[in-house]
């Protein structure tokens, strides 16, 4: 498979400052690069964007994630790797990756776990990273870019 045309924030270089801006406007908050991180790669496998998923597992690996919660972090529910404050995170990282699925894309219930865990400004973190990986993922799927040549 062949990419359709170069990744739209190389077209466009402005783009790419903008959406570099964003990514360190996100890491403003108190959440941890590699947990932000799995958040990424969670959204991405969801979206099933190749380029993000096989990215942001080396990014976090990297950045010290253990591999038990880098193979766990789709069933994120269901293993004993994720403390309550994460648990909360990912299940915004789902709700905002998925907001077409339901009536109310972020529930009372998503949201009120969330504020119990963090404060505004992680909670902003969080939200700007998920905008921020959905439109990664969004670039990537429309122009069908490549796993495996971006390699961080």
């Amino acid at each position: 498979m062949q990419p359709r045309m170069n990744n739209p924030v190389m077209v466009a270089p402005d783009a790419m400052k903008a959406m570099g801006a964003l990514h360190e406007a996100a890491k403003k908050g108190n959440i941890p690069e590699t947990f932000l991180e799995l958040m990424c790669l969670r959204a991405s496998q969801i979206n099933g964007c190749s380029v993000c998923i096989d990215g942001h597992w080396r990014i976090a690996k990297k950045a010290g994630e253990t591999d038990e919660r880098l193979f766990a972090v789709a069933a994120w529910r269901d293993t004993p790797y994720f403390d309550p404050a994460e648990r909360a995170a990912l299940a915004l990282t789902e709700a905002l990756t998925r907001i077409s699925d339901r009536e109310d894309p972020v529930p009372d219930k998503v949201w009120d776990q969330l504020i119990r865990h963090y404060n505004e400004t992680d909670i902003a973190s969080l939200i700007l990273t998920i905008a921020s990986i959905n439109v990664w993922n969004r670039l990537n799927i429309a122009t069908k870019q490549q796993a495996g040549f971006w390699k961080p």
